[in-house]
This record gives C-alpha cells, sequence and structure tokens, in this order.
C-alpha cells in the first residue's frame, strides 16, 4: 500500500511469477475459509507466463514482427542444433531477457486486464453483480485456455507458440 509521502506507484513492488502465482493460490482459501482480507489485492497482475501469453499469441491478438519471428526460427535452429534434438513442432525462440519476451509479458499483464473486463461486460446478466476476479479469470480461462489451445496447435510438443530457451524459472 502506499506510503505517506510517497506516489502511489512508487510502492508498488513486482511479484516473480511464481511467487504472485503463489500469493494468488494462498489468497482465495485464506479468504474463503477464514475470511481474510488482503488490502492492495487488486494491484496484483495478471502472470506474465507463457500459458497466458501463448493464448493471445495462438489466438492472433498478439503477432511477431517479421524480423523477429525470423530471429526466432534462427535461434530455435541453433538450439535444436546444439542439443541434438529434432525439431518437431517450429516455434521461435528468444532468451528470457530478450526484447521480445519482454514485450510479450508486458502485453499479456495488459491484456490479460482488458480480457477479465470483457469477459466480466459479456457475462454481467449471468454473473449477477458477482463479477469475476483477475485470479478466477487465470484459473479457470486464460491459463487453462492458453493450455489447450497450445496442445490443439502443437498436439505433439503442447508448447507455447514462443518459446524461452530457458531452465524454466524466468517465465
Amino acid at each position: 500500500m502506499p506510503n505517506p509521502g510517497t506516489a502511489s506507484w512508487q510502492s508498488i513492488l513486482p511479484f516473480h511469477k511464481l511467487t504472485q502465482w503463489l500469493t494468488y493460490s494462498l489468497m482465495q482459501p485464506m479468504q474463503s475459509l477464514l475470511n481474510m482480507h488482503f488490502a492492495g489485492q487488486e494491484l496484483l497482475t495478471g502472470l506474465p507466463e507463457y500459458r497466458n501469453g501463448g493464448l493471445f499469441v495462438d489466438l492472433g491478438v498478439l503477432n511477431l514482427k517479421n524480423d523477429d519471428m525470423e530471429r526466432g526460427l534462427q535461434n530455435y535452429a541453433e538450439y535444436c542444433k546444439r542439443n541434438g534434438t529434432k525439431a518437431i513442432e517450429v516455434a521461435p525462440m528468444f532468451e528470457p531477457s530478450d526484447d521480445v519476451v519482454v514485450e510479450w509479458r508486458g502485453a499479456t499483464v495488459g491484456l490479460l486486464d482488458v480480457l477479465c473486463a470483457e469477459v466480466n461486460k459479456a457475462l454481467k446478466t449471468e454473473l449477477a453483480g458477482n463479477e469475476m476476479t483477475l485470479p478466477q479469470l487465470l484459473e479457470a480461462g486464460s491459463w487453462k485456455g492458453g493450455r489447450e489451445i497450445a496442445e490443439i496447435n502443437r498436439p505433439n510438443t503442447k508448447e507455447p507458440p514462443i518459446l524461452i530457451d530457458s531452465d524454466g524459472t524466468v517465465f
């Protein structure tokens, strides 16, 4: 929460994706079972991870620029050669710190907010004043949807549409 004398944005700390996922996972049962209230929970963002972000790429909401696509495909070819793996379902690959990944994660966070608002608007009658929260959308909608569309589009590997050359701890 904001401290006196500081701008509200100065007191917002970004969470590591896995830490934020754990936070969301713990908040829901603590609220439901223990009637706990968490101040500032509206400041938590959507999770900028590959299932949520992959959903937006697979559905055509986000697209790579041609130069980035070519560079990513070259990265993937080099990765396969370096590791002696066969390219079954080819996808562009980038390092976690690459601008493409940073932009993808940032766009994912913003688009999740838009998606949540649009889902609530579309389901206004059915929800009858009980709007879906961002964590509910993540769990029941975007993460699951991203996983399922990845399985449809890439049935052999079920990988996201953009690969991250990482040990899995960043995205």
